[in-house]
């Protein structure tokens, strides 16, 4: 019988059963050779039993508790990921070296990060006196230097700082004689200082800001991103600017939280119309941003601020004509209904022209108007109050004329320690013990977080475990420009007794050296099975955290957080990463830094390792510390714990610990933890 043509041959059956073989066999070749690491890692984070196992160090003996003035060093932790960058980039991206600065280790073995150039050392008060003019030192260390010298300076000025003078003075009392009714600032006075207008006690309802400048013509700038799409041309033209109500700047380094946001693209942006853009900013966290585009926006009472549209329509060359056909206007004349006519302006701002434009803050929300006519309105987002806008910034493509604020605040009562501490014996901490605990807690503070310090006490720092002493919570806070912050800080922390005061200048580049202290107090100042890192305005719940802890065995050493995988460092924007700084294509292994735990084992070795002055520091806390875990994992097996529920960002259900929680966001966790539910609180 003849096979009919169409019917497969056995012999191409062969050869494609043989070509199908040696490609999966050629994919595990790759497999096994190209993803080595990439698998050790996802079975240590995954908790392997190959990857734990290690006798735990024994306690260190007890250690008397310290006075205020000892030697730790740090700054206050800021989140350095993620983060979103602004429009106005202004650092170009580090040239890429010819060659890879480190080079990856061909044969088989877990790799090692090694050290860099400067063997960076113990930066404490004796190193510093005894430093040598002839040294060259790291661009690291002199900024330690500096810092340090400012802190023993700021520090000798609160020793002879009368305390008669703290109660007398403005910040703690928060007098109103500060708070001026209004503000004039001009053009040349603006631009001549740091672009920044000052508005001492914030705003109330009611207050307005008006604004005469001119927007620059438009100019060109290279998007790497439209390159592809444009077949090569990524040339675009710009013309924007920002203005934004700004709070207070914690530390050197951080930016000052974004109260409002507005950003008038006059060429547009990836809609290819003018646009204006509102949006709020906390600790480089931005909220979703409101586009007005010239379409108008609806009309439903939910949607509208203080009876205001959130977006008027003005004039885009897409819009559709509304007019009526001539047959539906005449029938409304015919039946005698009325007819308004319809006026669509222009888009408010021309390049090259004049605009005055007034910002008023009403009961619901901002009110932008150009020209006399609104324009937008934007509604308050819940934590960012008026009273906190205490600065107007202006950049980008645009001269200023002229700022006139009015109307403003007589007082600021935020601003009024004396108002927010509550002297109670209650919120008091327990002197250190003598015996053993099982948890240090070491909590990242600023000098004028007054507030957050006092919501902190009053909420997870009354847990039954910190009640017993079992765990024991202290903050960490560096030193402020401001003597008279620095003299309340002082009073704060002799009387609640919970306050480690770092007598150097707060810079967020060293807040590395503040983790080694929390790791140092931890060893030193209390025998702590393990230690936990954490924010001001990170809730905590300490049972919770304790009951995961003892799912693990004391016998392992443990790295317990949220932790980040093959994560690639920044090279462009304003949160850049040079290659001299981490010459490595991506960072170790590490736990996001507003809450995990280590062992005290793990303490031991970076304590003996900065001792030696042999410990790479890196300015980003939690990537130093997933570093130094990956160095000591060389020599002894580290159980790398995983959860969700140790929040980077927010809050979750069922959480262990909420990041980015406002104090009044703590009382309501607290009080919803007291009634059995471990829910979050949507507001700030």
């Amino acid at each position: 019988m003849k096979r009919l043509k169409n019917e497969p041959s056995s012999t191409r059956r062969c050869k494609l059963s043989h070509l199908l073989l040696v490609i999966g066999a050629l994919y595990l070749v790759f497999l096994a050779f190209k993803f080595r690491h990439f698998l050790e890692i996802a079975a240590m984070v995954s908790g392997g039993d190959s990857y734990v196992g290690l006798d735990s160090f024994s306690m260190v003996k007890d250690v008397e508790d310290s006075d205020l003035s000892k030697s730790f060093f740090s700054s206050v932790y800021k989140d350095t990921f993620h983060r979103k960058l602004e429009d106005n980039r202004n650092q170009n991206a580090p040239m890429m070296p010819s060659k890879e600065p480190l080079e990856e280790e061909k044969r088989g073995g877990t790799k090692t990060i090694k050290p860099i150039q400067y063997p960076y050392g113990r930066i404490t008060g004796e190193f510093m006196r005894r430093r040598n003019a002839t040294r060259n030192f790291s661009p690291f260390e002199r900024m330690a230097d500096e810092a340090w010298l400012l802190g023993l300076k700021a520090w000798e000025e609160v020793e002879n700082y009368d305390g008669k003078e703290i109660g007398q003075s403005s910040l703690y009392e928060g007098k109103i004689e500060s708070c001026p009714l209004w503000v004039s600032m001009s053009g040349e006075e603006f631009a001549g200082g740091e672009k920044l207008m000052l508005l001492p006690c914030g705003l109330a309802a009611g207050s307005s800001i008006t604004i005469v400048g001119t927007p620059h013509h438009a100019h060109q700038e290279y998007v790497p991103q439209l390159t592809r799409l444009r077949n090569g041309d990524g040339t675009v033209m710009i013309s924007q600017f920002m203005i934004e109500l700004q709070g207070l700047k914690s530390v050197e380094g951080e930016d000052p939280p974004k109260i409002l946001h507005l950003n008038p693209r006059l060429r547009g942006d990836w809609s290819r119309h003018p646009v204006i853009e509102h949006n709020t900013c906390y600790r480089m966290q931005w909220g979703t941003a409101q586009r007005c585009d010239g379409l108008p926006s609806k009309k439903d009472e939910d949607m509208l601020v203080d009876e205001h549209l959130r977006c008027e329509k003005w004039m885009r060359d897409d819009n559709v004509d509304s007019k009526e056909s001539k047959t539906t206007s005449w029938f409304k004349r015919f039946i005698g209904r009325e007819q308004k006519p319809e006026v669509t302006w222009p888009f408010p701002f021309v390049e090259g022209k004049l605009f005055v434009l007034t910002l008023r803050a009403g009961v619901d929300g901002y009110h932008i108007s150009v020209g006399g006519r609104h324009v937008t309105s934007f509604p308050y987002r819940p934590g960012f109050t008026l009273e906190d806008a205490t600065g107007l910034a202006i950049k980008g493509d645009m001269d200023v004329h002229s700022i006139f604020a009015t109307s403003l605040p007589r007082s600021h009562p935020s601003f009024s320690p004396q108002r927010v501490l509550e002297m109670s014996e209650k919120w008091k901490a327990h002197p250190l013990p003598k015996r053993p605990i099982q948890v240090f807690i070491g909590i990242l503070s600023a000098t004028n977080h007054f507030a957050e310090r006092m919501a902190v006490r009053k909420t997870w720092m009354q847990s039954s475990a910190i009640k017993s002493s079992n765990v024991v919570a202290r903050f960490f806070v560096a030193l402020n420009p401001r003597k008279e912050v620095n003299a309340v800080l002082k009073k704060e922390a002799a009387y609640f007794g919970d306050i480690v005061i770092l007598p150097f200048m707060d810079r967020y580049e060293l807040v590395v050296l503040k983790t080694i202290a929390i790791c140092e107090f931890g060893v030193q100042n209390v025998s702590a099975a393990y230690i936990m890192k954490c924010d001001d305005d990170t809730f905590v719940r300490v049972d919770t955290v304790l009951k995961e802890i003892d799912r693990t065995s004391r016998s392992k050493s443990l790295y317990m957080g949220n932790l980040n995988l093959l994560h690639r460092p920044l090279r462009n924007g304003k949160w850049a990463v040079t290659f001299e700084e981490w010459p490595e294509a991506v960072y170790p292994p590490y736990a996001n830094g507003p809450g995990y735990v280590i062992s005290t084992d793990i303490a031991k070795f970076v304590i003996a390792q900065h001792g030696k002055q042999s410990l790479r520091l890196f300015k980003m806390e939690d990537v130093s510390m997933g570093m130094w875990v990956e160095q000591f994992n060389s020599s002894t097996p580290v159980q790398y714990s995983h959860n969700w529920k140790f929040c980077q960002y927010g809050c979750m259900e069922n959480y262990y610990t909420a990041h980015y929680q406002s104090p009044r966001q703590m009382i309501c966790l607290w009080d919803k933890l007291a009634r059995g539910r471990a829910q979050c609180c949507n507001f700030r």
